[in-house]
């Protein structure tokens, strides 16, 4: 299972997306949507596998969990 993490940076524009499954272990989203943008690519990355993408706050503390909904199923 991969984990994405999403940090946000001291102002709220910026925040860092890492995981072991991105090519150099972290992304940098500078817009005023970064949060959301993040949160979109690690869903898009992970797809077809089990991820699980965490959302923490400026203390380090996690806010919010997206899991995946449910294993792919055959007609």
């Amino acid at each position: 299972m991969h984990v994405y993490e999403i940090h946000p940076r001291k102002d709220h524009r910026v925040a860092d997306l890492i995981s072991e499954a991105l090519p150099f272990g972290r992304l940098w989203y500078g817009e005023p949507n970064a949060i959301d943008n993040a949160i979109g690519y690690a869903k898009h990355r992970s797809r077809s596998l089990d991820a699980v993408i965490r959302l923490y706050d400026k203390a380090g503390n996690v806010t919010e969990t997206h899991e995946p909904a449910g294993e792919f199923k055959d007609w």
